[in-house]
């Protein structure tokens, strides 16, 4: 497999996680500092990136570099990542200290989870209260 065919299969990978993700060429022009040729030649499949950028665009979808640069007919594995899942996911990788409670509601009952999300609403609007 020549550089032809990685150039094809980058480009398709980039064009479909710019859809997922809502974002142009200028997105990434301006988002990430690239330079506009170069992201329409890597778009087009005419040029492949260095790797550095490769793996700025991954970070920048919340990807693996791999993602970008391999062949992957049936990579759905996480398309069921919405923006509210993609949301909570980095907010536990930003605070593992909140993973604690992730874990903790793996192991109890449905009923003890909607207990535990009435006492947080309770004490939410409490504060609420108290701010005003």
């Amino acid at each position: 497999m020549g550089e032809e065919y990685y150039r094809v299969i980058f480009s398709k990978n980039l064009r479909k996680y710019m859809e997922q993700n809502g974002k142009t060429q200028i997105d990434l022009v301006n988002d990430l500092g690239f330079n506009k040729s170069a992201v329409s030649t890597w778009y087009n499949g005419t040029r492949l990136p260095r790797l550095d950028k490769v793996d700025t665009l991954a970070k920048y979808f919340g990807i693996r570099l791999s993602d970008l640069i391999e062949d992957k007919p049936n990579a759905n594995e996480f398309d069921y990542f919405n923006e509210d899942s993609k949301e909570l996911a980095q907010f536990l990788f930003k605070n593992p200290e909140y993973k604690v409670l992730f874990d903790a509601s793996r192991n109890i009952k449905k009923e003890d989870i909607e207990f535990v999300k009435q006492m947080l609403d309770h004490f939410k609007s409490n504060d609420i209260k108290q701010d005003k």
